[in-house]
């Protein structure tokens, strides 16, 4: 029996004081100052539970333990749950799409 879809992609908002990160600068040139800045992951955890463990600095992403505020499911729950190679896929989508909206992204 195949296992049910639990992957999930995730976006988290980060505070505007990332952009004082001259490396999240270099990789947004295109960022519009309009628009938030975020973090895209990919997990087989809750997102909740994800986040809760990027702030207690467990397997996380700099940026989100440093500056993530909270997730913003707007940009992302259309999406979950599915299979790990759609997540893994979705990821770099979802920032792509997103990055060319002008948010200002960081995806590891």
């Amino acid at each position: 029996m195949a296992r049910r879809p639990h992957h999930n992609v995730y976006v988290v908002l980060l505070s505007p004081r990332v952009l004082q990160e001259a490396k999240f600068r270099r990789c947004n040139p295109q960022y519009d100052a309009t628009k938030p800045c975020i973090y895209v992951g990919m997990t087989g955890l809750d997102p909740d539970d994800r986040f809760d463990k990027h702030k207690a600095g467990i397997r996380a992403a700099r940026y989100v333990t440093l500056y993530g505020e909270r997730l913003l499911p707007e940009l992302y729950a259309c999406y979950n749950p599915m299979p790990y190679n759609a997540a893994r896929d979705m990821e770099v989508e979802l920032a792509i799409g997103l990055r060319d909206k002008g948010y200002g992204v960081w995806q590891a």
